[in-house]
């Protein structure tokens, strides 16, 4: 089970959406954990998914994916977990508070609130994560093992 968590190659492609997601995601766990960026806070952040249904337990295992998660991600540590714990809050979010207000994110403040498109793309990345890893410059590939090829001689 191990071996599988930590597998990945030497993908460049793998290395690039690896940060991109840890980039975004960070703030945003940021916002609601430390009140940073203009964000709500720990207390705040609880009360307000508490008042959409979600219970304490659940929205603090959803700052933890997205405050701790990223950390991890740039390292390339367990690429797996963190991109399904994310991929996961991700989705929950985006079926609770965004698909009601359709497709596209808010841009010209003419509707009630932000869509879901946003939320498709993280969803897309952390599904590639999640099957290919970490890929290039990971904690996980120096935990892959590696494979002896024989070079052809031409």
């Amino acid at each position: 089970m191990i071996k599988y968590l930590t597998t990945t190659d030497n993908s460049c492609a793998q290395f690039f959406i690896r940060i991109a997601l840890a980039v975004v995601i960070f703030p945003h766990g940021a916002q609601k954990a430390f009140g940073w960026f203009g964000g709500p806070g720990l207390q705040q952040t609880i009360q307000i998914f508490n008042a959409s249904g979600f219970s304490p337990l659940f929205t603090l295992l959803l700052v933890f994916f997205e405050v701790v998660g990223p950390v991890f991600l740039i390292l390339g540590f367990m690429t797996r977990i963190w991109a399904l714990g994310i991929g996961t809050a991700m989705t929950i979010c985006m079926l609770k508070n965004h698909i009601q207000h359709g497709f596209f994110m808010n841009w010209f403040g003419q509707q009630q609130g932000e869509g879901f498109e946003f939320h498709i793309l993280l969803l897309g990345i952390a599904l590639a994560l999640l099957f290919k890893g970490g890929g290039r410059m990971s904690v996980d590939q120096s935990l892959t093992p590696k494979k002896k090829f024989m070079a052809l001689e031409h």
